[in-house]
């Protein structure tokens, strides 16, 4: 084996970025809480960007239903903690990285430490995992971290970015007075206002938030993956144009559709609302509806 050259390595990026840039890059440190469906794959994309320092938290082990969307999923992974063995995959794309590893996820404890030095923090977190994530961003807030969040949502992905000058996640998701259904349904409204995934559900018994049970795939984790990374280098580098929450944005491969939408009052929008109560709507309707095999538009 050659002796590792992180310019080599990285020398591809070079164009898209300036030299000095990327050794910005390699400076600069990212936070990822969870290494799942999107957490694994956000953690491999930014490393192959040039990004040199890394904290990352999980406390899971990979299992066989982890196959269809999760990139260190594997038959010779069964079994191991996810946290090992994403770690053996960044170190075999840079051997040189500084690496934070918390094996027991997010924890009240060891926040703090998680989040020491970190210059932008990418959700990551499994999409029930209401606790850990107010903790997370309500602590990014405290310390003015910006939050990358984008949701593998249908054959698609959803972004929503916090930060200094944009609406906080809790006006912006409204967590503060509803049970965990709520929440999600909150939540799921508030990434993807145009809910560009409803259309095209093919087995609607496969999707009860109420169970902590639905649908993903490895192509929209990817796309998670792409736009996350993109936002993460302009918001490194400074380079502008990343929109703060209340906006948010959706594309849908499936439709080949990109939606923007600015939810200004967050939940209590007027619009907001209504698609709330749609999609409670909808959920309710699914729960009683056999699946039928085709695909239905709305």
């Amino acid at each position: 084996m050659g002796i590792f050259d992180y310019h080599e390595a990285f020398s591809r990026n070079i164009g898209w970025v300036t030299e000095a840039e990327q050794q910005k890059l390699r400076q600069s440190r990212v936070a990822i809480g969870g290494l799942g469906g999107v957490g694994g794959v956000h953690l491999l994309t930014l490393a192959r960007l040039g990004i040199g320092r890394f904290s990352i938290a999980d406390f899971d082990v990979f299992e066989t239903a982890n196959f269809n969307r999760q990139i260190g999923a594997g038959v010779d992974t069964l079994g191991r903690p996810k946290i090992d063995v994403m770690d053996q995959m960044l170190r075999n794309i840079n051997p040189e990285v500084d690496l934070r590893a918390f094996a027991d996820g997010i924890q009240a404890d060891s926040i703090d430490a998680f989040l020491d030095g970190v210059d932008v923090y990418v959700d990551g977190l499994d999409f029930f995992a209401f606790g850990a994530r107010r903790m997370t961003f309500a602590a990014c807030e405290r310390k003015g971290i910006p939050v990358v969040t984008a949701a593998p949502l249908g054959l698609g992905t959803a972004l929503v970015v916090f930060g200094p000058g944009g609406m906080s996640f809790e006006d912006y998701f409204g967590w503060d007075d509803g049970d965990e259904l709520e929440m999600s349904v909150r939540f799921l409204v508030g990434l993807s206002p145009a809910m560009l995934q409803r259309g095209y559900v093919a087995d609607s018994t496969r999707i009860n938030l109420a169970e902590r049970r639905g649908p993903s795939s490895m192509a929209a984790c990817q796309l998670c993956a792409g736009v996350t990374a993109v936002d993460v280098l302009k918001l490194l580098l400074g380079r502008g144009g990343v929109r703060l929450a209340p906006w948010a944005s959706q594309f849908d491969a499936y439709r080949m559709r990109l939606v923007r939408t600015w939810r200004p009052l967050g939940y209590r929008n007027p619009l907001q609302r209504l698609m709330i109560m749609l999609v409670k709507a909808q959920l309710n309707g699914m729960a009683k509806t056999p699946p039928s095999g085709r695909h239905h538009e709305p």
